[in-house]
């Protein structure tokens, strides 16, 4: 792992297009076909311990396209020990796949060695953030790889937080030198819940961090909205989609739908719609990363 100063890498972040996740409902039209896209991100944990055909597509997805590992199981902001024995199924997993890209969530998501599958927020202090940036530092040094972390959403917040969300994350990145997966949803998704405009958010955000975009869908549930990854992306998140892409470039982009999983196709379809964007944008203003 090359660096240049604490926090400062030299390896940029590869531009990918706009990709899909990579979703068992699909795995035999993938495989068979080879249909025409981009990329595929695969959830990490659900390929760790296979040496069944989960592993055996992932291994045939690879061949064909550019391939990113997302975790749900990190949990680095936990006060739990690193995991090493997860740490080192992941290591095993990333130089069986060798990933363009490789990302896990800004959360917690147990304590006590319980995991609560769910990705929980983190109070934005100070003491917060020095215990999570030097967590990411020795993963990093551990996978031998730099990471990227997600923005997660969230439905409350804590009365000791001392910084807006876009500064935590920022800093984080800035001290551990990982970079950022910028979910746009979840920007959408906390701006409604917590009252904060998301262009401002975005605006925040340095140009350098940010290697991968992700776009979902949500629930509207009246008084507050749910990320479920459950539908099409609404026309305001692909507004600040639009907005993202003249602010940080080409970034490489995901469609994530994970419930109510549509045929390929549809899937397709809102991917392309991502590239279509994509294109436009970065090609008019000549954005090049």
């Amino acid at each position: 792992m090359t660096q240049q100063g604490m926090g400062t890498f030299t390896k940029e972040w590869p531009g990918l297009g706009c990709g899909v996740g990579l979703r068992n409902q699909h795995y035999d039209w993938i495989t068979r076909e080879h249909p025409e896209m981009d990329w595929f991100e695969a959830t990490s944990e659900n390929f760790m311990d296979s040496g069944g055909r989960p592993i055996r597509v992932l291994e045939e997805v690879r061949r064909h396209y550019p391939v990113a590992l997302h975790g749900v199981s990190l949990s680095i902001g936990s006060a739990d020990p690193l995991n090493e024995k997860y740490l080192s199924r992941l290591r095993t997993l990333l130089l069986r796949i060798e990933p363009a890209i490789i990302s896990d969530h800004l959360c917690w998501t147990g304590v006590d060695s319980e995991n609560l599958h769910d990705l929980l927020p983190l109070p934005f202090t100070e003491e917060a953030l020095v215990h999570v940036a030097q967590r990411v530092q020795k993963v990093q040094e551990f996978i031998g790889r730099r990471i990227l972390l997600e923005n997660v959403s969230s439905y409350l917040t804590y009365r000791h937080s001392r910084m807006p969300e876009w500064e935590f994350l920022t800093e984080v990145a800035k001290r551990s030198g990982c970079g950022i997966l910028l979910d746009i949803n979840n920007i959408y998704v906390n701006a409604y819940n917590h009252e904060f405009d998301p262009y401002f958010y975005i605006n925040a955000i340095p140009e350098e961090l940010v290697g991968q975009f992700h776009l979902a869908g949500h629930t509207h549930k009246g008084s507050f909205l749910f990320d479920t990854h459950s539908c099409a992306v609404i026309e305001e998140v692909w507004d600040l989609y639009r907005h993202a892409l003249r602010r940080f470039g080409p970034v490489s982009t995901l469609i994530e739908w994970d419930e109510a999983v549509p045929t390929f196709h549809d899937l397709s379809e809102e991917a392309g719609k991502a590239r279509r964007i994509y294109e436009a944008i970065c090609s008019v203003e000549g954005g090049v990363r």
